[in-house]
């Protein structure tokens, strides 16, 4: 098509502002390959981005969305070609490039993967940055020894995005999983998708010693903060947080006390700049044995383009669970 629809981002004097807009191809950042958009998915970083409430974009204009699933149309890398089904997540995407919300997208073809066998573009949006973040953490959790047997795996932000496919894909490899959240109607869901026990975080009690009572086997952090600092404290032996958010704060404190004297681990993930060949490596195993149980019901709802300011009043806002999946033109 020669010109196609987009929701993009401007900036004037500091003020931030968003519309769904009529462009042509000439106005997208260069890349080797051209995409057809099928679907794509709002992400928190999404609504921070286009509201101007977090500093996510790095230049304006710019189209927003950090992920998009789609086929190709022209591609200039052999690697690719007309037809081929593809997703893009992260990279840079909707930060200094132009990104997913729009019906056509042009990528540097390094930052193609094929659409793996078993999954469809809907659910590889209905994935996208969340569950492959949380299955990066998993992924890397494993390599640093993460079992079964070592004990309750703690969620915090249970209820959102990350959070969501935490749960299911534990729950997948066998592990008790226990979800901390601050959404008293959220139980119902959170037990749907494999959690055996729920904490609520409104009544948590962090403690202040430098070690606390060893609980968790292990923990998948998307809060931050306070909540990361008692993770720090209440994790067993040998076992492993991954660090994913900072919903709860930036900042942390805490002692050398839980590395030098329980031996644990703390692993920062970043889904964005994560190298290739373990991108491709964990979106095969989201196909595989680490294919989400529970997609249907982690599907919170599934949009247009036009409903896009609201979708990110909701997520900021903190009155939303679960996943949104964006429906382009031409998706059917």
């Amino acid at each position: 098509m020669s010109r196609f629809r987009a929701y993009r981002v401007h900036e004037h004097k500091g003020a931030v502002s968003a519309r769904l807009e009529t462009l042509e191809l000439d106005d997208l950042t260069a890349g080797d390959v051209t995409i057809r958009a099928h679907y794509s998915s709002v992400n928190y970083k999404d609504a921070l981005a286009a509201t101007g409430k977090g500093r996510i974009m790095r230049r304006f204009p710019l189209v927003g969305g950090i992920d998009v699933a789609g086929v190709v149309s022209t591609s200039a890398d052999i690697r690719f070609k007309p037809g081929d089904e593809v997703l893009v997540t992260g990279c840079g995407l909707g930060e200094d490039h132009d990104g997913g919300f729009s019906e056509v997208v042009r990528v540097p073809a390094d930052w193609v993967v094929p659409l793996p066998e078993g999954l469809s573009l809907f659910d590889a949006m209905a994935i996208g940055t969340a569950g492959f973040t949380a299955a990066l953490a998993i992924d890397r959790m494993e390599q640093n020894g993460l079992q079964p047997d070592q004990g309750p795996v703690i969620v915090s932000g249970a209820s959102g995005g990350v959070g969501s496919f935490a749960i299911d894909l534990l729950s997948v490899r066998g592990h008790e999983v226990v979800a901390l959240t601050g959404k008293p109607d959220a139980d119902d869901y959170l037990r749907s998708l494999g959690a055996d026990t729920l904490l609520d975080r409104r009544t948590l009690i962090p403690g202040e010693r430098p070690l606390e009572q060893a609980r968790w086997g292990a923990a998948i952090d998307t809060l931050g903060g306070t909540v990361l600092a008692w993770l720090t404290r209440t994790v067993r032996p040998w076992g492993t947080i991954a660090s994913i958010g900072m919903a709860g704060g930036i900042e942390f404190n805490t002692t050398v006390m839980p590395f030098i004297l329980r031996g644990i681990s703390v692993l920062g993930i970043t889904s964005a700049n994560c190298p290739m060949a373990r991108r491709r490596r964990v979106w095969q195993r989201l196909a595989s044995d680490l294919r989400p149980a529970h997609l249907p019901e982690i599907v919170a709802e599934v949009v247009s383009l036009e409903d896009l300011p609201a979708v990110f009043e909701r997520l900021l806002g903190d009155r939303h669970r679960g996943r949104t999946v964006l429906r382009i033109s031409g998706s059917g």
